[in-house]
């Protein structure tokens, strides 16, 4: 049985889902403590889920687990998440790493958070065999959506709508002082976008150290961390974008102006601009109260998100259920699987001992081997074909117990029973 509890921008605000967003990385080994069969967490910038199969899930261990597990009350998470059960796991997901869940409907990095996601529950050692097919057919149904569908041009990412958010403050984006805080695959991204718009002068600092081989890579300025506060108050448009939590404060810009913190850049008649695309922030909001300092945080890009294009939503949501649906087929035939097998088995365990009598007794040709083996066939196909239309229409157990009642088999071991066998 599979359950998820998300908590997202729908559901909770930024500074809630900031808090579960922090040590995401100690929720699924709790939850495995707590009894689980495997866990997956996602934790993204306006979002922050558990999914976990069990056999019997109770949402609301599931939910005191995470909050001891994130360190929130659980009276501070009451009323923002939201609990989807085991019919509509799959879908809820397919959505999400689709974009169709998104601040910005659409909007591409989601995808790679997903498979993100599970490659993290791997290393873990937390993830399960149906939480494994439900990632992977969830990044099946992400590719299909962008092949299929024209949502992916018509959402953008966070990272473009922040740009063209600051295009109201920006004449000239090839004038612009660029410091790019943080070196993961956000800044990546950042990077290819801001030279999209023309910027040129682009220099990059890391709070873990992997300036300059990034900034090799990529052709721009490394920064170091003498330097860090300096290139800070020189830059007319600061983008932080990394996993550590806070990377600017008023302390950069006071260490290097001194007196004249936060005034505006030698050279700009325009203020700074600074934009947070951490998650956690990166920026202190203190830094919005300095004189010639404005700050754009995910918060803020939310509020300014457009409304979803509805033909490429409507398109993009039929392949989700599509896919959903598919989900579900596969997973009631694999239920019965193990009783087909067992049957099967049997069959033709008791063929092999008949076969074995009738080579014995003078079968020289095979006749009747041929005859006996063409005919366990024809018994096998209509009880297998009926046990994959029951497992469809959520009847599997009827099948196990057909099994049980008419041959004492056990869909577990594969086995006759004492009595069958007697």
């Amino acid at each position: 049985m599979l359950l998820c509890v998300t908590a997202s921008h729908k559901t909770a605000s930024f500074e809630l889902l900031e808090r579960l967003s922090r040590h995401p990385e100690t929720v699924a080994p709790s939850l495995m403590a707590a009894g689980v069969q495997g866990a997956v967490v996602l934790a993204t910038c306006n979002r922050f889920e558990a999914y976990v199969e069990a056999d019997e899930v109770d949402s609301e261990a599931v939910i005191e687990t995470v909050a001891q597990a994130t360190g929130i009350p659980s009276a501070d998470l009451s009323g923002s998440y939201q609990v989807v059960d085991d019919p509509h796991v799959a879908e809820h997901l397919f959505a999400v790493a689709s974009g169709l869940e998104s601040v910005v409907s659409g909007e591409g990095e989601i995808a790679g958070q997903v498979r993100r996601a599970l490659s993290g529950a791997r290393e873990q050692g937390t993830t399960s065999p149906q939480l494994e097919r439900l990632f992977q057919r969830a990044s099946q149904a992400q590719r299909k959506v962008k092949n299929v569908t024209a949502l992916h041009r018509a959402g953008r990412s966070l990272v473009r709508l922040s740009l063209e958010l600051a295009d109201s403050r920006i004449a000239d984006w090839s004038a612009e002082r660029v410091l790019l805080v943080g070196t993961g695959s956000y800044a990546a991204v950042t990077l290819a976008t801001l030279r999209e718009r023309g910027a040129v002068d682009i220099s990059v600092y890391s709070p873990s150290g992997r300036a300059v081989p990034f900034a090799k890579k990529h052709g721009i300025r490394p920064v170091s961390a003498d330097d860090y506060a300096t290139v800070a108050q020189r830059s007319s448009l600061l983008i932080t974008c990394t996993a550590t939590e806070m990377v600017l404060g008023p302390a950069q810009f006071e260490r290097a102006a001194g007196s004249g913190a936060g005034c505006p850049v030698p050279g700009h008649s325009a203020p700074q601009l600074v934009i947070d695309l951490g998650m956690p922030r990166n920026v202190d909001p203190a830094v919005a109260q300095l004189e010639g300092v404005a700050l754009l945080d995910l918060e803020t890009i939310r509020l300014h998100a457009p409304l979803e294009e509805l033909h490429a939503t409507d398109a993009a949501r039929d392949v989700v259920r599509e896919a959903a649906e598919s989900f579900h087929l596969d997973g009631s035939r694999q239920s019965v699987t193990p009783a087909v097998v067992a049957l099967r088995t049997h069959i033709f365990g008791l063929l092999e001992a008949e076969i074995d009598r009738a080579r014995r007794r003078g079968d020289e040709n095979g006749l009747v081997e041929q005859a006996m083996r063409h005919l366990a066939g024809v018994l096998l196909h209509t009880p297998t074909t009926r046990a994959h239309e029951l497992a469809a229409e959520g009847r599997a157990d009827e099948f196990h117990a057909a099994l049980e009642t008419l041959y004492g088999l056990s869909a577990d071991s594969g086995t006759a029973s004492d009595a069958a066998t007697a």
